[in-house]
């Protein structure tokens, strides 16, 4: 990583650490009401050229909750180049309440100024992946594994959950190629303007889920006609 690269991390975590206190509380407050357990989240990713390192999240799933669903949605994304909309988007029922906002502003990853201070992640950079993710990735997928992995990033900016899996690389791939302070400063100013967009997207995709979900609820009123005619008698 570059000096100037890690002189940004450390500054800019090291003064966002009251942030991070704060948002902790206010966390731990939340998860003992709706779902009582640990109020941080630990989960293994891949990061720089495939080292596993451990995660920390604050926690928007119910406790135990089943990663079945999205190996599978998540194996779906990469096959059939649609966009990756998250399951946030549509009403994925494994989450706390409240927890697709924090998901949607980036809340919940502000636990990982912690692995941005430890050296394992940068505040730019690809997102850290999943080992069954990484395992489906070719060697040309890959390299965007050259550059250390970060909270936001070039594909963060570009759109994100409006990009298929196959832009997110070929941004990601960049970004890795072509490292600079100009860059990165300028992602750092976006990622903001980005998230705003990031909830109001979101929103947009659980209300028309929900309409979705309450038109196949409604039982039609409408009685079949009798085609049959009676014969007098």
């Amino acid at each position: 990583m570059p000096r100037w690269k890690r002189t940004i991390d450390i500054i800019f975590s090291l003064a966002a650490l009251p942030v991070l206190a704060v948002a902790t509380l206010v966390m731990t407050v939340i998860v003992a009401i709706v779902s009582p357990g640990s109020v941080l989240f630990r989960q293994v990713r891949v990061g720089y050229r495939g080292r596993q390192f451990r995660i920390y999240k604050f926690r928007t799933m119910m406790q135990g909750a089943d990663t079945v669903a999205h190996q599978a949605y998540l194996t779906q994304l990469i096959a059939s180049g649609a966009t990756m909309t998250k399951l946030d988007a549509r009403r994925d029922t494994r989450l706390i309440p409240g927890a697709w906002f924090l998901r949607a502003t980036g809340i919940d990853e502000l636990p990982q100024l912690l692995n941005v201070l430890r050296g394992e992640m940068s505040l730019i950079g690809p997102r850290p992946c999943i080992p069954y993710e990484y395992e489906q990735y070719t060697p040309a997928q890959q390299m965007r594994f050259e550059a250390v992995p970060g909270l936001t990033g070039l594909w963060q900016i570009s759109g994100k959950n409006r990009t298929t899996f196959e832009e997110m690389i070929r941004l990601d791939v960049e970004y890795a190629r072509n490292l600079s302070l100009r860059r990165d400063l300028s992602i750092l100013a976006r990622t903001i303007p980005a998230l705003v967009q990031q909830v109001g997207d979101t929103r947009r995709s659980r209300r028309r889920t929900r309409r979705e979900k309450e038109r196949m609820a409604v039982p039609s009123c409408i009685e079949p006609k009798n085609v049959l005619e009676r014969n007098p008698s």
